[in-house]
Formats: C-alpha cells, sequence, structure tokens
C-alpha cells in the first residue's frame, strides 16, 4: 500500500506541474494582452493611450501586493480553492473590462481586478509545486515558471488575431470565455502537498514525537 501510494505521488506531482505551468500561461497571457488591445481601445474610445497604459501599471502592483494575500490564503485554505477563486475573478475581470464605458472603470476592472486575480496563481503554485517534490525541486519549479514565460508568446499572437476579426471588446470578453474553460478545470487538479494534508494537530503530535527527549542525553551521562 505504502509503496502504490509512492507511486502515486510520484506521477502526480508533474501533473500539478503541468497545471502550475499551464495556469500561469493563460493567467498571465490574459494580463498581457493588453498592449495589443492598446491602439484598438484608443480607436474605439477615445481614451489616451497613457491613461490605458496606466492600467497595465496598477496591474502590477495588484499583482504584487495580491501575491502577499493570496499566499497568506493558500497556506489556510489550500491551493484549489485559491486557484479556483483566482481563475474566476480573472474571468469576471476580463468580462466586466470589455464592457467599462469609461477609462476609470477600465483601469479599476482590468488594472486592480485582473492583476490582483492573477496573484493567485504565482505565489500559491509555486508553494504547492515546491512541497510536492524532495528531488528536482529546482526543475520543477523552472517549468512552472517557464510555462508562465510562455504566456506572452502564447495568448498574444491569440489577442492579435482575434482583434482582426473582432472589435476589442468581443476579444476581450473571448479571452475571458477561454481563460474560463481553460484554468477552472485546471484548477480542480491541483491538491495540496501531501505532507500538508493531515490535520494540523496530528502534524504537531508527530513533530513532538519525533524530537528527541530532553532528559535522554543527561539520563545516559548518568548511566555511564
Amino acid at each position: 500500500m505504502l509503496a502504490w501510494t509512492n507511486a502515486l505521488r510520484a506521477h502526480y506531482r508533474w501533473i500539478i506541474v503541468a497545471a502550475g505551468g499551464a495556469l500561469g500561461c493563460v493567467a498571465i497571457g490574459g494580463l498581457f494582452s493588453l498592449p495589443v488591445f492598446l491602439r484598438p481601445i484608443a480607436q474605439d474610445t477615445g481614451w489616451s493611450t497613457t491613461g490605458i497604459s496606466t492600467a497595465m501599471t496598477l496591474a502590477f502592483v495588484a499583482l504584487a501586493l495580491g501575491s502577499i494575500g493570496w499566499g497568506y490564503l493558500s497556506d489556510r485554505v489550500g491551493p484549489r480553492i485559491v486557484v479556483l477563486a483566482g481563475s474566476l475573478l480573472l474571468t469576471t475581470g476580463l468580462a466586466l473590462a470589455s464592457l467599462a464605458t469609461s477609462l476609470v472603470a477600465f483601469q479599476l476592472l482590468f488594472g486592480v481586478v485582473v492583476g490582483f486575480s492573477a496573484a493567485a496563481i504565482f505565489a500559491p503554485m509555486m508553494a504547492c509545486v515546491t512541497g510536492w517534490f524532495d528531488t528536482r525541486r529546482s526543475l520543477a519549479v523552472s517549468l512552472v515558471s517557464a510555462g508562465m514565460g510562455m504566456a506572452p508568446m502564447t495568448m498574444s499572437p491569440l489577442a492579435a488575431w482575434l482583434v482582426q476579426a473582432h472589435d476589442w471588446r468581443t476579444s476581450l470578453q473571448i479571452i475571458a470565455a477561454l481563460v474560463a474553460i481553460f484554468m477552472v478545470p485546471m484548477a480542480l487538479l491541483v491538491r495540496r502537498p501531501p505532507a500538508l494534508r493531515k490535520p494540523r494537530p496530528q502534524r504537531q503530535r508527530e513533530e513532538r514525537m519525533s524530537r528527541p527527549c530532553p532528559s535522554d542525553k543527561p539520563r545516559a551521562l548518568r548511566r555511564s
């Protein structure tokens, strides 16, 4: 039974890596679709390109601050709930940003909401992948990072292709739908690392039992 469990863990941890890389690619790709839409948005709405670009700045700030909050929440409730919530929030942010009628609303929806929701993928998945690996940990983390790094080379060309056939609002809505279709099922594949699945009191008892008794050494010295 123990051998079967170890074999299952050895195989499933690579599924976690694949899910982390794919989730990061889609999430960061949705965020980096804004430069592709910059000119179509400006031409359609009359908003300044500087104002539209400010949404990207806000997104990076929200990404940095959100990583702290999502990371803390992941420790409390587990990475799957956090990643699933971030996926749904990212879908909502992209869809609502496509309906924005003012520059401020677009900045808040795309900048704050999309940036904050994308942060739910980066830190929790990195911590989750690290916990699944005792060996080859650096390789696993680098593969997840590589998946996120592929985002501008995958989602940006897709956004450029969409905006040639549709207006920017429809294109952004299509990307929001793709985010939901891909990210929600992948988020359901995420699991806590095996060492963290035990209830906290049980883990604490096992840690106390594994520690050497402070009185063992003096007792051994007295016997000698």
